[in-house]
């Protein structure tokens, strides 16, 4: 049986959120909340069944301390660049990440999504705006097996419906962008992300099938088509 104290804190944060999507305290809260050590085992064992993320949870890489100074000053166009012009455009800073221990396959698997999320924001293209956190959380639907993304995307969802209802295209078409995104996309989870900040942005999305053009191209118009007469 849950830990009716989690899963109370758990809905709690839920509720806010559906409230605000945008808040990221609460989806910190609802992840600490909502985590279980069965749920993550699974997990855990869902990634090692693919070469990627058997060699990610063995060998548990870290991104490390991040300078966010330090990389704006790599050239124009690479990923560390990227990264740090999308942080500071946010107003983000990366200390402001729980740094969370990795002692085991299941610990690490948390710790590296959660200081990995900015740099798969940079690479998909999603911005931190609502219709850009649910694209992205469609992304992680698509790549990782969990209930953590679906309810967040289920959340932006129903706070559509009941207070930002002329969202409706920007966030349904970011979820499908998202998820067609991270179904052609080759498996992120365990990427060596800080021994490619030199490399072009461009040149790491082609090397992970990140295809933003080609799923754009997929997609239907923004305006509904008329109905021939």
């Amino acid at each position: 049986m849950k830990n009716p104290i989690r899963l109370a804190r758990a809905l709690t944060s839920a509720i806010r959120l559906i409230r605000d999507p945008s808040r990221l305290d609460e989806v910190f809260q609802m992840a600490d909340a909502a985590v279980d050590p069965a749920i993550l085992r699974a997990m855990a064992d869902a990634v090692a069944k693919t070469p990627e993320g058997a060699r990610a949870l063995a060998e548990r890489p870290r991104i490390g301390t991040i300078d966010l100074a330090t990389l704006r000053t790599l050239p124009e166009g690479t990923l560390g660049r990227a990264f740090a012009e999308h942080m500071l455009a946010a107003g983000l800073d990366p200390a402001a990440l729980p740094l969370l221990p990795a002692a085991d396959a299941t610990s690490f698997l948390r710790a590296h999504l959660y200081e990995t999320h900015d740099v798969w924001h940079v690479l998909t293209g999603f911005g931190t705006d609502v219709a850009g956190e649910l694209g992205l959380q469609a992304f992680y639907v698509a790549q990782i097996p969990g209930r953590l993304a679906p309810a967040l995307v289920a959340g932006g969802l129903v706070n559509m419906v009941l207070f930002e209802l002329g969202e409706r295209d920007a966030r349904m078409r970011a979820i499908v962008r998202g998820w067609l995104l991270g179904k052609r996309a080759r498996y992120l989870f365990g990427a060596r992300w800080a021994e490619m900040w030199g490399q072009p942005l461009e040149e790491v999305r082609r090397l992970f099938a990140i295809d933003i053009a080609g799923v754009e191209d997929a997609l239907p118009p923004t305006a509904p088509t008329a109905l021939a007469a």
